[in-house]
């Protein structure tokens, strides 16, 4: 007589097998259920711990394809020998991911006005921005923002975010930002009149940043008060090379710059 097999499951619905992956501390997955996106930091029985980059903590189930890797859908497994140990952090704080790879480059971008500003966003953030796929570019000043707005046609799967310097309500500049904010466009500025303040004193080793009168170049203003040669360029990356994280930066900028990358990789 024939044999059948007691599965009656049509082949063509029966799910595809997924991968096994091991639930190891570093590891980076989505939640596709909630979006929680996070670094595993445990893995207990029939459990999962995530971390996302804010340092919030959500448990999940180990259920089979519960998880998305790199956007495809796997089935994490308890690691052979569990660790409890907490995963090395990126400069910007967030959950470092040994050896991961950079995503491909989102539509969405993020613009930052000033070289300085864009060199010390890339300090910060460049590993974090590379995982989640985020370009930025270097604005070199405010008038063009509606001609690079224009062209780029923000949507809503192409989000743009800007950062530019001291925006000062009633400015031309800041007439010129809400000119193209929009629901996917998203101009935010720093309190400080230039990213030179956004380095914390002590990181630098200063008491302050020194006040320089009106009217006279900042940053050649503060050169001459703290008795640095009169070379901006030179100065600057001595500055940068006091930042080594996030903690070495004023929080008024941290917040900014996460407000923008979130906007950017928000889910649409």
């Amino acid at each position: 007589m024939r044999q059948y097999s007691p599965d009656l499951t049509p082949p063509w619905k029966k799910p595809k097998p997924v991968p096994e992956v091991p639930a190891e501390p570093g590891l980076v997955v989505e939640e596709p259920g909630t979006g929680f996106c996070g670094a595993v930091i445990r893995c207990e029985a029939g459990t999962v711990t995530l971390e996302d980059r804010f340092g919030k903590h959500r448990v999940f189930p180990l259920e089979p394809r519960g998880f998305l890797l790199e956007g495809q859908v796997v089935t994490l497994t308890r690691p052979s020998s569990s660790t409890t140990t907490r995963p090395t952090r990126t400069a910007s704080g967030s959950v470092a991911v040994p050896g991961a790879r950079a995503r491909v480059a989102r539509a969405g971008r993020i613009y930052v006005e000033g070289r300085h500003d864009a060199e010390l966003v890339e300090r910060v953030w460049g590993d974090d921005l590379r995982i989640e796929g985020v370009v930025v570019e270097y604005l070199e000043g405010v008038d063009d923002l509606p001609a690079i707005v224009a062209d780029f046609s923000p949507g809503p799967d192409a989000r743009l975010g800007v950062l530019v310097d001291h925006l000062v309500p009633g400015s031309k500049e800041s007439r010129i930002a809400a000119s193209v904010t929009s629901d996917h466009a998203l101009v935010l500025g720093h309190p400080y009149i230039d990213i030179w303040e956004a380095v914390k004193p002590s990181s630098v080793g200063i008491p302050s940043w020194p006040r320089v009168p009106h009217g006279q170049d900042w940053k050649t203003g503060v050169c001459r008060a703290l008795g640095w040669p009169e070379n901006t360029g030179a100065a600057w990356q001595h500055i940068l090379s006091r930042v080594h994280s996030y903690k070495d930066l004023q929080p008024e900028l941290l917040g900014r710059v996460e407000e923008l990358i979130d906007f950017v990789t928000a889910p649409h």
